[in-house]
């Protein structure tokens, strides 16, 4: 793959990057002055130092973050370079470390590491670093270190009703805040981080469970836009081809229940930025096991191409090597029986929190919560058992990048089981 011949345009749904390139470049061009400004009084985060130290000493873990920035394009639409060299890389990200996401009407940045990184993790030595254990390592202790900010007091400075604040009219609007728990009271609506905020609760009534009593009614299990419905999944495949088919194996670490699933559905969607991002059980049943998996941050599907620099072109790969939760439930509805929910993040999205209740033999209603993810969102897969769906409630599926692709609400009917 090279990046000398990029697509005319490229687009970025979900609102975690700007969908224009000249946005986002202008976003980089102003956070790198910003630094370089005050580059002689930076003090370095131990974490920074921790990178540094290993650049130094590992020459493949150098030669390999050297050249992703290397190998980004002078030309079209690669205008402004905006990354020169490791130090600069290493200078930019510390700063991010102390920041947190500021409301913009325009072009919004909500995952500023993945906007520093975009063109480097599209070239050769860029998907070859993000899937060295060695550098996937050290950017969990990088996202470790922003999440600390990201839940401390520190972090409340960016809700603020000024028009880059969260509690402004228009972010208001934009967010719906109308559908969630605060205080409009309270200094920062009475959250007590940013964290807080982004995973900040629906009130008891804005999402109802659809047919709360019929077991054969599965819901959505996240606020989320339909992306990709595989039947006939196989145990084994090469998900990191072309069309991404998903490999059972991999998609659920190599469980036990993976026989179970065979020739099954898998269901996949992805998480806006601005909407609600905790998940809930799609149907009711038993918890047989609920536990995190670790994987890679900024690994993309080089198989997309020049593409693969837009993270959600690259989902169904990343549900299968990025970090994640796995959930298995039994349901109450015998046709349903076993099934998993798999959330999953996408670039520094994450973190994903398992309620502390959902550990096996505990019984959930349909509905109810299952976790979060720590910061924003990303995508999600329900998978189901072979000639368990009788059909699904999407009139279609969306075309990849579609900017009208329908929001399916969590806790809507997303499915019904035969009979």
């Amino acid at each position: 793959m090279t990046m000398d011949s990029p697509p005319d345009r490229i687009r970025r749904p979900g609102g975690w990057l700007p969908e224009k390139q000249d946005d986002l470049e202008d976003w980089i061009e102003g956070h790198r002055e910003r630094v370089e400004a005050q580059r002689e009084n930076v003090q370095l985060h131990p974490v920074i130092l921790e990178f540094q130290d290993l650049i130094a000493r590992d020459p493949v873990v150098r030669l390999y973050m050297t050249e992703m920035i290397k190998q980004v394009p002078k030309s079209k639409p690669y205008r402004k370079r905006h990354l020169t060299s490791v130090d600069q890389m290493l200078l930019l990200i510390n700063e991010i470390l102390t920041t947190a996401p500021e409301f913009s009407d325009g072009g919004m940045i909500t995952t500023p590491l993945t906007a520093l990184l975009d063109w480097t993790m599209g070239t050769e030595a860029g998907f070859a670093a993000h899937r060295d254990p060695r550098i996937v390592a050290m950017f969990r202790k990088v996202l470790d270190a922003w999440c600390v900010f990201l839940t401390s007091e520190e972090s409340l400075y960016v809700l603020n009703d000024s028009p880059s604040g969260w509690m402004s009219e228009k972010a208001r609007e934009v967010v719906g805040m109308d559908d969630y728990e605060y205080d409009p009271l309270a200094a920062h609506w009475g959250f007590t981080s940013w964290n807080d905020f982004f995973a900040r609760r629906l009130t008891a009534t804005s999402r109802p469970v659809a047919d709360r009593e019929d077991d054969k009614v599965i819901v959505s299990a996240c606020e989320s836009t339909p992306c990709k419905i595989s039947s006939d999944v196989q145990r084994q495949s090469r998900f990191w081809v072309k069309n991404q088919p998903y490999s059972l194996d991999d998609l659920l670490a190599r469980d036990e229940s993976v026989d179970q699933f065979v020739g099954g559905t898998v269901y996949q969607a992805f998480l806006s930025a601005l909407n609600y991002h905790r998940w809930h059980a799609p149907v009711a049943g038993t918890i047989v096991r609920a536990y995190l998996r670790d994987g890679t941050y900024f690994s993309e599907a080089d198989s997309e191409g020049v593409e693969a620099v837009d993270p959600t072109l690259s989902q169904s790969y990343l549900a299968h090597v990025a970090a994640r939760a796995i959930i298995l439930i039994k349901a109450d509805d015998p046709v349903i029986g076993l099934m998993a929910m798999i959330p999953v993040g996408m670039v520094e999205v994450s973190s994903c929190v398992i309620d502390p209740e959902i550990v096996p033999g505990y019984h959930v209603n349909k509905g109810d919560e299952l976790g979060y993810f720590q910061f924003g969102g990303s995508t999600a897969c329900l998978v189901f058992r072979p000639g368990v769906i009788d059909e699904f409630a999407l009139a279609a599926l969306p075309q990849p990048q579609d900017p009208n692709a329908p929001l399916v609400r969590v806790r809507s009917k997303l499915a019904t089981a035969r009979s």
